[in-house]
């Protein structure tokens, strides 16, 4: 999961993390077509049986991946990469399921995953199409979502001002329950 470990923590927060990002990740447009799991060859990084990305494989850069745009989710999973934290390609409800690349936590910190939706849905579990966004200081989200065209930095009050988004249904962050991306390497 852990790539380069001292570039897992970008040292400023908000505006200006965003703008100390590649611009590859910064100039990003908005596909809603190009979410994680969508077939090939629309998106390039979905993984089948002997195709890059599946496992003993390699994972594509996550710029060559965001050619085409993206959508919330593929956006903040190439940040993520960025910075060495691999997730795989989940759909919004299994990020929230997931236990075993991410876990859920109560106060973000830098580089934790997001998800705002507007409530809960009848028949759908939780997290079905939710938006993900990367936490990157104290009240400062980078995102990328269908009304700003291209990934911004919003206050956490922008999105409960928006009623997609009103609720913040919870956070993730990268590795395990009781390690992950802030602690130390383990010496083998």
């Amino acid at each position: 999961m852990f790539d380069e470990y001292g570039r897992q923590v970008p040292t400023a927060h908000g505006t200006v993390a965003f703008r100390q990002l590649p611009e590859a990740l910064r100039n990003v447009t908005y596909s809603g077509a190009r979410h994680p799991g969508a077939a090939t060859p629309e998106c390039p990084s979905h993984a089948v049986d002997g195709a890059a990305g599946a496992p003993g494989r390699p994972v594509p850069d996550p710029f060559d991946d965001l050619a085409g745009g993206a959508n919330c989710q593929r956006y903040a999973y190439a940040v993520l990469r960025h910075f060495g934290l691999l997730i795989p390609p989940l759909r919004s409800a299994e990020l929230w399921a997931d236990t075993v690349a991410t876990h859920r936590v109560e106060c973000p910190r830098p580089l934790d995953l997001v998800l705002f939706d507007g409530g809960p849905a009848e028949d759908r579990p939780p997290g079905y199409g939710a938006h993900v966004g990367v936490h990157l200081g104290p009240d400062q989200v980078l995102h990328l979502c269908r009304e700003a065209g291209r990934p911004v930095v919003w206050r956490y009050p922008d999105f409960a001002a928006r009623a997609r988004y009103r609720r913040l249904l919870g956070v993730k962050r990268a590795g395990r329950a009781g390690r992950d991306f802030a602690d130390p390497p383990r010496e083998r």
